[in-house]
């Protein structure tokens, strides 16, 4: 298992996965107060975060539930604004996402995704759709009383512009 983990990401990759995951424990140790699903949910995105940058469905199906899990934590602190942005944007868009991933295999390689550029109509279709979930998850959010509502806001925007450009393939999303 760890030949096949070191044969798959380069010694740059998992030092920063066991970086990330080093920081993810340390802030438990001294902040988490015993919430394993919190570290668990953070264990599970910088995962998904890494298998995605290698064009990995599985980062997709990691995203999935790191999604549920986000969610329900966020429902089970009152955060709404932040449950309904992963549960009803984020996931689904994980969820369309991995389909087109398995649908493009590189050279038949169903562990990587292939890649492909952002057309002019994809940026026509990108920016108003950008605009349109920006403004319905704006009111969503202050329907909520969401605190600093003008970061949580720019914070749906990234977030559906990185699902838009990972279901679209492009290898810009994680910009």
């Amino acid at each position: 298992m760890v030949k096949k983990i070191t044969s798959y990401f380069s010694a740059l990759e998992i030092a920063i996965w066991l970086f990330s995951a080093f920081l993810i424990l340390v802030f438990f140790a001294l902040y988490g107060e015993g919430d394993y699903l919190t570290i668990t949910a953070s264990l599970i995105g910088i995962t998904s975060i890494m298998l995605n940058a290698k064009g990995n469905p599985l980062g997709q199906v990691l995203m999935i539930i790191f999604s549920l899990i986000y969610g329900y934590i966020s429902f089970k602190v009152s955060y709404y604004g932040e449950m309904i942005t992963y549960i009803g944007m984020t996931m689904p868009m994980s969820a369309a996402a991995l389909i087109s991933w398995l649908m493009h295999p590189f050279k038949g390689n169903r562990s990587q995704v292939e890649i492909r550029r952002l057309t002019g109509r994809d940026i026509a279709l990108m920016i108003p759709l950008t605009v349109l979930v920006t403004a319905v998850f704006y009111f969503i959010l202050k329907h909520f009383n969401t605190a600093n509502i003008i970061p949580s806001t720019v914070s749906v925007t990234t977030s559906f512009l990185a699902v838009f450009l990972t279901f679209k393939r492009d290898p810009l999303f994680s910009l």
